[in-house]
């Protein structure tokens, strides 16, 4: 106990403890990864951004394009493989966390520090929600960036300090547009702030928003060039919705990201109780005293608090407003702070053992996670042996049709045909990752074209078991009309037992003469 006290409180142990923590954090998570999915494909965000990494492009029809930019860096150092994804989705996680930590020293002591690191490591979307890598994931190191920057620029108030936020700003708006939210909340924090005349006055904010801008410029041209192809994809997809759908889509987005901070806010409540517990107004009377509080720095805690109130209350409410989807998943970026905003209440004591004690749960959770997660993996499997969607044998599909190309025209395979959920996994479990062309999609992903799959020959799958089954057959009549046909059926088998058939219908057109 007074080791971990000390080892997250020493000013030069403390940086090596937590990112000693985080490291250990990312390997266990990876392998609870690895045995919970062990019976599953990928998820098709993570195929996705693979997929996208194969061309460095300035952004991929839907989105920016940080999140594949990352994944092909990653991808060139590490092999393509399942196991690959989820080291990549717990290492961007870890990272957030250290980043957040950095955030922390600027509001709290390393005492309090040290518990908001902890508190993230239980906190849901950083261990078994985070399985997938995508913009939204990645958006826990960027945003945490941007925060940090912000706060930087809010003390220091120089034109330097300007340079980072705004750069801060631009990496962030290259993962997703959805970080305007945050954007957004910064400034208006930054107005609101008692101390906002300071900080305006400074040349901080302004150079930031030049640097920003300039810094954007690239992507802001192929955005034009594209025909501004991600907003029409975010229109269609989550505009048009009734208001009472909406009002369901926005309950159900409070009382998902609401129920997953619930876990960590209690344990950390029960690790500042410890054995106080059995007297309430005791622990209480420890934990809780008004007066200063030498271990908060109140003005950046304000700084967080608004934030992170604005990023909770302003989302939802637009969403009512403007009748948009609102995912659950949307709210994977926007409560990293809360911990953080918890912890900084200058009246909340934080005792040293709870470091320990918090730190003792995370451990616990963990390792018995770990020991649990092939039972749970084989569970999910048995449970509903009919879930096509999340155990058909998409990977043992695309090395069919590879050998299949193969064998007909001695050629690398190039392009392949497919909605998001069929095409993208191809292009990952292929060894040779074949360029995704999704039919009738307006904002292509630009990494191939018609013209080109037509010119380099191309394989089209369809999923029976997909409701857009009767489109995907008249595209591919309509676009390969000297396609060879087949009908592919896969199954996976999971530790003796069998998983769902699925009967894929294939489509081979062969290169142009």
């Amino acid at each position: 106990m007074a080791w971990v006290a000390a080892s997250a409180t020493d000013r030069t142990s403390a940086s090596a403890f937590v990112f000693a923590f985080a490291m250990i954090h990312a390997v266990l998570w990876t392998v609870i990864l690895i045995n919970l999915k062990a019976a599953q494909d990928i998820h098709m965000d993570v195929a996705e951004a693979f997929a996208w990494g194969q061309k460095f492009q300035l952004g991929y029809g839907k989105h920016p394009p940080l999140s594949g930019w990352v994944a092909g860096l990653w991808f060139k150092a590490f092999p393509v493989t399942d196991w690959a994804t989820y080291l990549l989705a717990m290492t961007t996680v870890a990272t957030g966390m250290v980043i957040t930590w950095l955030i922390s020293l600027r509001v709290v002591d390393y005492r309090r520090a040290f518990l908001v690191v902890v508190m993230l490591a239980i906190y849901p979307i950083f261990n078994f929600k985070g399985f997938k890598y995508n913009p939204d994931l990645l958006q826990l190191v960027t945003l945490p960036l941007l925060v940090l920057a912000y706060l930087h620029a809010f003390d220091k108030r120089s034109a330097a300090a300007g340079v980072w936020l705004g750069l801060a700003a631009a990496l962030a708006l290259m993962t997703k547009y959805w970080v305007l939210t945050m954007i957004g909340a910064i400034g208006l924090a930054a107005l609101i702030h008692p101390e906002r005349m300071k900080f305006l006055r400074s040349p901080a904010p302004w150079v930031a928003m030049g640097v920003a801008t300039l810094a954007m410029i690239p992507h802001l041209i192929w955005l034009k060039d594209v025909d501004f192809a991600p907003l029409i994809y975010a229109g269609d997809v989550y505009g048009h919705f009734t208001r009472a759908q909406t009002a369901r889509l926005v309950l159900g987005y409070i009382g998902h990201n609401v129920g997953l901070l619930l876990l960590p806010v209690l344990i950390a409540a029960f690790a500042l109780a410890g054995t106080s517990l059995r007297r309430p107004e005791a622990a209480l009377a420890r934990l809780w005293s008004p007066g200063a509080n030498a271990g908060v720095n109140g003005t950046q805690a304000l700084n967080i608090w608004l934030i992170q109130i604005i990023v909770a209350i302003g989302p939802p409410l637009g969403g009512l407003v403007f009748s948009i989807y609102m995912k659950t998943d949307w709210g994977i970026s926007l409560f990293f702070l809360v911990p953080l905003a918890l912890v900084a209440i200058p009246e909340l004591r934080v005792p040293s053992a709870a470091l320990f004690r918090i730190a003792a749960a995370w451990l616990v959770l963990t390792l018995v996670t770990l020991a649990a997660s092939p039972s749970i993996a084989l569970h999910e499997f048995t449970d509903d042996p009919k879930a096509a969607f999340s155990f058909s044998a998409r990977s043992q599909l695309a090395r069919e049709l590879t050998q299949l190309w193969h064998n007909r025209f001695f050629t690398r395979w190039a392009v392949v045909a497919g909605t998001t959920e069929v095409g993208e996994p191809m292009t990952f479990y292929s060894p040779d990752h074949p360029a995704p062309l999704t039919p009738g999609e307006i904002w292509s992903s630009g990494l191939t074209s018609l013209e080109e799959a037509k010119r380099l020959g191309f394989i089209g799958v369809c999923d029976t078991t997909d409701n857009r089954l009767p489109q995907c057959e008249a595209w591919m009549k309509k676009n390969g009309k000297d396609a060879e046909e087949l009908a592919v059926t896969t199954q996976r088998f999971f530790k003796g037992h069998p998983g769902p058939a699925v009967t894929w219908k294939v489509y081979i057109v062969p290169p142009a003469k």
